[in-house]
């Protein structure tokens, strides 16, 4: 599932969000403080992973696709 830090972002993360996943990754370090100052609680048990992919590519782009899926190639098995 995918949710953004902005409140107009088209979901935007909330405790209940958080609560739901095991794992939380963002792209950049300064969207770990942001969720981190306003969800450390929901926070406390939960894993989040900095990609460090800069956050300035239009959705679908194929160099963003193709970084998401060797940063996350860690994380989400391929077979």
């Amino acid at each position: 599932m995918s949710a953004g830090t902005n409140r107009d972002a088209e979901t935007p993360l909330s405790d209940e969000l958080i609560e739901w996943a095991d794992y939380i990754f963002v792209m950049e370090r300064p969207h770990r403080k942001k969720l981190q100052d306003k969800h450390r609680a929901a926070l406390k048990d939960k894993r989040l992973v900095v990609l460090d992919i800069p956050d300035g590519f239009e959705l679908m782009d194929p160099n963003l696709i193709h970084m998401l899926n060797v940063k996350m190639s860690r994380w989400i098995p391929t077979n």
